[in-house]
Order: structure tokens, then C-alpha cells, then sequence
């Protein structure tokens, strides 16, 4: 899993930027509706740092570097096609890609990642990932 900081900077971006659909966390509670309607779970990694200086007097003196991955999966119903999980996948990624929002650095997008998109039970997932590193 991510940091913290990380985390709550992915939280607070899709917060105050996103309102087509529900935006789903992980390990949060979420009831399908009876009809199925379009959703984004969320997924994010990066739980490693990498020591990006030396010399430091102590070991947390020195540059630490946290990289991982967004991962956006766009919930659509089965059975309509994927241009409309396409359509919000791009956007999600634009909120991101290429920003720099307090520290956390957005770097390479794809959508569907060299996968192709896959139905779960009355949904159809999309997935956008988003590269990401934070230094501390």
C-alpha cells in the first residue's frame, strides 16, 4: 500500500475533482444499487522507498523516495460496450497525469495497461494505472 500522505493526496484530488460517478476505496463499504450503474474502485501501491542520496549524517538525513502506482478501475455495466469506461478512464487520468499536487509527482498513464478490460458479474472493469512518486 502507499503512504499516508500519498494516499490522502489521491483521496482529496478525486474529492474535489470528480462527480460523475461514485468513487469506491479500498476496504470501504460500498452497496451495489439492485441496477447496475457506473462506479470507479480504487486501488494504490507503492509501499516501497527507495534511498535516492547518501552521505547524510543519519540514515533518515538522507533523500527517500517513494514510487508506485494509481490504479482506477471504471465500473461500467455489462453489456454497454467500453466507450463510456474509455471516456471516464481518460479523464481520470488528466486529473493526475503530469502533476505535481504537494509533493506527489504523477508521471507515465494507460489505459487498460495492455489488458484488455474484463466483466465481473453484471460489470465490466476498465482500468486506468498512473505512475507515481513522492520524495521525503
Amino acid at each position: 500500500m502507499s503512504s499516508p500522505e500519498t494516499f490522502d493526496i489521491v483521496v482529496a484530488q478525486l474529492g474535489d475533482n470528480w462527480t460523475l460517478t461514485p468513487v469506491v476505496f479500498e476496504n470501504e463499504d460500498y452497496q451495489l444499487p439492485d441496477t447496475p450503474a457506473p462506479f470507479v474502485s480504487v486501488e494504490i501501491y507503492g509501499d516501497f522507498f527507495d534511498q535516492a542520496s547518501i552521505g547524510a549524517g543519519e540514515r533518515d538525513d538522507n533523500l527517500w523516495r517513494e514510487g508506485g502506482e494509481i490504479f482506477l478501475h471504471v465500473m461500467t455495466p455489462n453489456g454497454t460496450g467500453s466507450r463510456q469506461a474509455r471516456q471516464y478512464a481518460k479523464q481520470l487520468v488528466n486529473l493526475f497525469r503530469g502533476q505535481d499536487i504537494d509533493g506527489v509527482r504523477f508521471l507515465d498513464a494507460s489505459i487498460g495497461a495492455g489488458d484488455p478490460g474484463r466483466s465481473f458479474s453484471n460489470y465490466y472493469a476498465m482500468t486506468a494505472t498512473i505512475g507515481f512518486e513522492r520524495d521525503e
